[in-house]
């Protein structure tokens, strides 16, 4: 099914492929804009309609529903482009992905993004979350950020705009898209050695987390003094399973599809680890994974 005026929107189109948990429903409408005109065009064929927006970047850190998204799904993967400046700036487009981009800035000698290496995300995704890893994150090298607001105008915030803070920023609470940062790295630095740090990071993600089944990275921000992962093994819950969800064995903070999980599995084995650490610890875990549709 093809939607009238913008031929590049689609019908009911199957998003779980789309994720890196392999679940999740239909998008009621689709689309992969390539240029921020067509972007703005699929904006603009929503809100005539008065349909919700829903913007999807690398499928990582998002739980899907079974029952799929209403609206436009937009998804940022054809938004890429890299444009290396000088002294250490380099824009990128909303949907290049973190992980090839920290190889190639290490490629350069241009230091700062060496803990991006294992993170299954999009540069624009990374933004939002302010994802992070081993003492890095992405507050500490975003100088400017492209959006587009609620109305499809292009905006630009500096880095300081964005009130980063753990796991979080601004532009979860707001109704604008990321199209393009601008980042700002250290230069001078011998290429070899900015691999070898890259790489090195690399492999502790590899010893510590696991990569042989479908996950979304981390489940649940870190609480305040101890890991959500060490508080989830120490209530005895690696392991455990609610259909083909389980918890990692490796590493108590993710949450893997081992047997053709549901969204629904993976919803209720994070409310049931939610509830057991709560009353082990009397602290409520609170996800980092986003819901998207009615759970």
């Amino acid at each position: 099914m093809v939607a009238e005026v913008v031929p590049l929107i689609q019908g009911e189109v199957p998003l779980a492929g789309l994720t890196t948990w392999r679940v999740g429903g239909q998008a009621e409408w689709y689309a992969e804009p390539r240029t921020l005109a067509e972007l703005q065009q699929c904006l603009a064929w929503a809100q005539t309609r008065s349909l919700p927006v829903t913007v999807l970047g690398a499928g990582s850190n998002v739980l899907i529903s079974d029952l799929g998204i209403p609206g436009l799904v937009l998804h940022t993967r054809r938004l890429t482009g890299v444009e290396w400046g000088c002294q250490g700036r380099v824009r990128v487009g909303a949907g290049e992905s973190l992980a090839r981009l920290a190889r190639a800035v290490a490629g350069r000698g241009w230091s700062g993004l060496e803990w991006g290496i294992g993170i299954p995300g999009s540069v624009g995704g990374a933004v939002v979350m302010n994802a992070g890893a081993q003492g890095g994150c992405m507050a500490q090298v975003v100088k400017r950020v492209e959006v587009l607001d609620g109305e499809g105008r292009l905006q630009e915030l500096r880095g300081e705009e964005l009130g980063f803070q753990y796991r979080s920023s601004l532009l979860q609470e707001r109704p604008w898209i990321v199209v393009g940062v601008e980042l700002g790295l250290e230069i001078n630095r011998d290429p070899a050695q900015v691999l070898a740090e890259t790489q090195q990071h690399w492999e502790r993600r590899r010893r510590t987390q696991p990569y042989e089944w479908p996950s979304c990275g981390s489940v649940f921000r870190n609480p305040v003094p101890r890991a959500a992962g060490w508080l989830i093994e120490q209530t005895g819950l690696k392991g455990f399973r609610i259909g083909g969800a389980e918890v990692s064995q490796q590493h108590a903070n993710f949450i893997l599809n081992r047997n053709h999980a549901t969204a629904q599995d993976i919803y209720q084995l994070i409310v049931y680890v939610q509830e057991r650490v709560e009353a082990h610890w009397g602290i409520r875990l609170e996800p980092e994974v986003k819901m998207m549709g009615v759970f």
